[in-house]
């Protein structure tokens, strides 16, 4: 992905504000924008490859559930070669799934890798080593996480990892005002307008609800996981390995 369209959705008044989808539109400039939203993506990509490299066991499956263009199952895929390993590359969007499609055809590699639309909630995990939820659960309905993690602790083989990365909300709300406000001013830095990161927020508004750490980790140790452990944040963002 060496040509990447500059992200200019939010740039000029919208009036009423849309809700946020994965749309082709976004597709276009998503590299882009989560590079520009999310201070240390790079980050968990590339280590998300290293865990791929600890965690993927000789001929078992790996999910990269909601997996938009597919960052984490390249970085997945690289670290993996010789294991006999299938990623399963899951998402709703079409667009990105098409998109992802073209990307994969220009980096081929001898690791099957295996495109599906579906809900994620929808999937059945099977002989898992390794599961990713990059910036995913988030979007997803409260109602419906707990019985998505359960569904992929039950479909991990012992010793499978899953990775969880989100948007953080913290508390008290002071805190949580003190780190979205260090967010916006790193979107800043990375040029967006005051215009772009009001329209951007409400976009997401309701579409997707960050949770507590604390909520997270308990959750995880609810559906049976053992080992579990913030490894990475920056600001209001951050990434979590559960182990079972």
């Amino acid at each position: 992905m060496t040509d990447i369209n500059r992200d200019k959705l939010f740039a000029q008044p919208l009036g009423k504000v849309p809700k946020f989808v994965f749309d082709s539109s976004v597709v276009d400039v998503f590299p882009d924008m989560i590079q520009r939203s999310v201070p240390g993506y790079q980050t968990i990509i590339n280590h998300t490859g290293e865990l791929a490299d600890r965690f993927v066991q000789n001929n078992s499956y790996c999910y990269d559930l909601g997996c938009s263009l597919g960052a984490s199952t390249l970085a997945i895929r690289e670290r993996i070669e010789g294991r006999n390993a299938t990623v399963y590359a899951v998402d709703n969007s079409q667009a990105m799934l098409d998109k992802l499609e073209t990307i994969l055809q220009g980096q081929p590699t001898e690791t099957t890798t295996k495109l599906i639309k579906n809900d994620i909630c929808d999937i059945q995990i099977t002989n898992a080593s390794l599961v990713v939820l990059n910036f995913t659960l988030q979007f997803v309905p409260l109602a419906r996480r707990s019985g998505l993690i359960q569904s992929i602790y039950r479909g991990l083989n012992p010793n499978g990892c899953l990775i969880i990365s989100e948007k953080l909300h913290f508390e008290p709300e002071s805190l949580n005002n003190l780190l979205t406000e260090l967010h916006h001013q790193f979107k800043r830095d990375q040029g967006y307008t005051e215009l772009e990161i009001s329209q951007k927020r409400d976009a997401i508004d309701k579409v997707l609800l960050p949770e507590t750490l604390t909520s997270h980790i308990q959750r995880l140790k609810d559906c049976g996981f053992k080992s579990v452990s913030p490894w990475f944040q920056c600001y209001n963002f951050g990434s979590l390995i559960a182990i079972k």
